[in-house]
């Protein structure tokens, strides 16, 4: 699976919470960053990093942050990109509940929010939660790496759906290779792991995949242990 066109870059510095400076061929440019987590310990002044050119009517900035490399691997940063990734990990069998599966809808609404997919299987329909997960430690990815409410929100619809015999599940996307686990991250938004845990209790079924960034290319995606 190839990965947008992308250019290579410096990071300099984040502005605020979407922009960033990058130097490309030694001119500074702001760049956007779709991404709302904190992203600390990737986004370090004078890291390499990849940029997306965008030219679109009425956007102040050129590009698109899209991976940053650690010194040992990349990392892609577009939380946008996770979606992309889970129809890959579908196409590619490794969610084993969805593995017959006959139609994927993306961006539907159930209640007063809107989730990521519903994907058919058969007579069943399956509500799906996709989350983009860039930080590890130790090799375990962790999730969320900032506060999270609207990802809670998220969790507790499904969880209510569930409760009204709806199936479904929460994907974790993570977009880079060193994680050899996921766990929801306790430290840092304890209302998160403990609505994950309910949502689990309830029948949410929970499913983390890692896939390897590359320079232009993004590898096949491998299945990895979820430890609540």
């Amino acid at each position: 699976m190839s990965s947008p066109i992308l250019r290579e870059a410096i990071f300099v510095e984040r502005r605020n919470r979407f922009l960033v400076l990058v130097e490309v061929n030694g001119m500074l440019k702001e760049a956007h960053l779709p991404n709302s987590g904190r992203l600390r310990e990737l986004l370090v002044p004078g890291a390499t990093a990849l940029v997306r050119e965008v030219s679109q009517q009425g956007r102040k900035t050129p590009y698109d942050l899209w991976g940053i490399y650690t010194g040992k691997n990349w990392v892609c940063v577009d939380a946008r990109y996770a979606n992309d990734l889970f129809l890959k990990a579908l196409r590619q069998g490794l969610i084993e509940k969805l593995k017959w599966y006959t139609s994927v809808d993306k961006e539907v609404n159930f209640g007063p929010r809107r989730l990521d997919f519903t994907v058919k299987k058969g007579g069943n329909r399956h509500l799906i939660e996709v989350k983009s997960v860039t930080l590890v430690r130790e090799g375990i990815a962790l999730f969320p790496d900032a506060p999270t409410v609207r990802g809670r929100k998220h969790l507790e619809l499904l969880t209510k759906a569930a409760k009204r015999g709806q199936k479904g599940g929460v994907v974790f996307i993570v977009q880079r290779k060193d994680a050899h686990s996921f766990s929801p991250n306790k430290e840092t938004d304890p209302a998160f792991a403990t609505a994950l845990h309910k949502a689990a209790s309830q029948g949410i079924w929970v499913v983390a995949c890692k896939f390897e960034i590359k320079k232009g290319w993004v590898g096949r995606g491998e299945r990895i242990p979820v430890v609540l």
